[in-house]
């Protein structure tokens, strides 16, 4: 480390309290990666383990005053790249600010960004009320991660995003300024909306160091339905036909590549010969959710579905779901990865999971696909052998031309891992130059030097 930039890390760790700053190479090293495998990831010169807001600011003033590079980070579960290391960045971890606390009365929960989502949800649960927004990864993705992203997850077809929960926030500007942005209330429409201008933001406007939280009544336990279907694309037109009547609790969709995978790693009794899956739930109460059940069953019958089975046992409805989430994990089994989160106007869904199907076959490229399928986000994931060129190289030829199918039909190149890194050169095709340089003037306004998390949404190299 050259004299002047040790230098300045020495005015850092003076102005945090003791075992803040981590300049050990090994634990260092472990902060480069996120949940995305990113390979161009570079090495921080350190990382600050916040325990406080004010821990954020120091921080912050610091990087303003020496020009230094911040890359927020929660729990590293970034799909996209978001919180990869950035050569000579500093990496501002906000794992230890954990501290949660339910306001049963107003129905909020005023959480620190460490705090996981599935905390958030067992906090709320002892007051008998519940965090809708569920990642696959709820168990050990953070709530700070959720919200710097906008994420979804199974239950956002009837229930929204991340945004649609977050009342308030306290987030720190490039400088250090820390602002309260709007509370516990149902209704505020004093100023501008910028609670929602730094939900989706990605770090990279500023950095979010307490949520608060909506939170509803729990819902009733609810019937589970599945269905198996000769193919992919008659899974996909019943999506469709149920999402025209019906609002369910949640539409999860498996194709038979990923039922494979998660059945090579769970051994579940999943029929491996199916074409696709589909897991659906109602939770509307009494019998309005056998209404839903049957409606449902009917469309999966008219698309073509080989078997329907419902059930109103929790536990067993719940394994169904188990190997939904699963399919990452599973995934990960098979080789490298580069995992796609597009997404479509529901009735663009059977085009592409038919366009998804037609570039796995004209790359030679191993793709499998869930999807949240009942707000038309699919999750096309990559496999590919390690330390393989060739196919990395189709890989890579894949990953692109899913995004460009997904824009072609009206789509988007993310519905709820963010852009990060990985896909910021292909964020121009989707939004035009006129939203892009809205967005960098944002960007200019609350963070001129450029510090935050830099790379992520602004490309800083186009693709081709």
């Amino acid at each position: 480390m050259a004299d002047a930039t040790k230098h300045a890390l020495d005015d850092l760790i003076d102005a945090l309290p003791p075992d803040t700053v981590i300049t050990d190479p090994d634990v260092i090293a472990s902060y480069r990666q996120c949940w995305s495998h990113d390979p161009n990831a570079g090495t921080p010169q350190a990382v600050v383990r916040a325990n406080s807001t004010a821990d954020v600011q120091a921080t912050l003033r610091w990087a303003s005053a020496t020009g230094t590079k911040i890359v927020p980070r929660g729990a590293g579960t970034s799909l996209s790249g978001g919180s990869t290391g950035v050569e000579g960045a500093v990496t501002l971890s906000l794992e230890r600010m954990r501290d949660i606390v339910i306001d049963s009365v107003t129905r909020v929960a005023h959480a620190q960004p460490g705090a996981l989502n599935a905390e958030v949800k067992q906090a709320a649960a002892a007051h008998g009320l519940w965090y809708p927004p569920d990642p696959s990864s709820f168990e050990i993705c953070s709530i700070g991660g959720n919200a710097a992203t906008n994420a979804g997850g199974l239950c956002c077809v009837k229930y929204g995003v991340t945004t649609d929960y977050v009342l308030g926030m306290e987030v720190v500007l490039a400088d250090g300024t820390a602002l309260t942005l709007g509370g516990p209330r149902v209704k505020d429409v004093a100023g501008l909306s910028l609670t929602k201008l730094f939900v989706g933001s990605e770090g990279t406007l500023g950095i979010i160091t307490a949520l608060t939280l909506r939170l509803l009544p729990a819902p009733p336990v609810g019937a589970t339905l599945v269905a198996n279907f000769p193919s992919v694309d008659a899974a996909a037109q019943a999506v469709v036909a149920i999402t025209a009547s019906v609002r369910p609790a949640l539409l999860e969709l498996m194709d038979n590549g990923s039922i494979n995978a998660v059945e090579d790693m769970l051994a579940m009794g999943l029929d491996r010969t199916a074409g696709a899956l589909l897991v659906a739930r109602s939770d509307a109460p009494g019998l309005a959710a056998d209404a839903e059940i049957e409606a449902m069953a009917t469309a999966c019958t008219s698309a073509g579905a080989a078997e329907v089975f419902t059930t109103t046992d929790p536990d067993e409805g719940e394994a169904f779901l188990v190997a939904r989430r699963a399919a990452f994990p599973a995934m990960e089994r098979l080789g490298s990865l580069l995992l796609e989160d597009v997404g479509v106007p529901l009735p663009q869904l059977p085009a592409l999971v038919r366009g998804v199907e037609a570039i796995a076959a004209e790359r030679d490229t191993h793709i499998v696909l869930v999807a949240h399928a009942g707000d038309g986000n699919t999750h096309p994931i990559i496999a590919y052998p390690p330390g393989d060129a060739e196919a990395a190289a189709r890989a890579e030829l894949a990953f692109a031309e899913i995004m460009e199918l997904a824009i072609s039909l009206g789509g988007t190149i993310t519905g709820e891992h963010g852009v990060g890194r990985l896909k910021a050169p292909w964020l121009p095709a989707q939004l035009g130059p006129d939203v892009m340089a809205l967005t960098r003037r944002i960007k200019d306004a609350l963070d001129p030097q450029g510090l935050l998390n830099p790379g992520v949404v602004l490309p800083a190299v186009l693709p081709g």
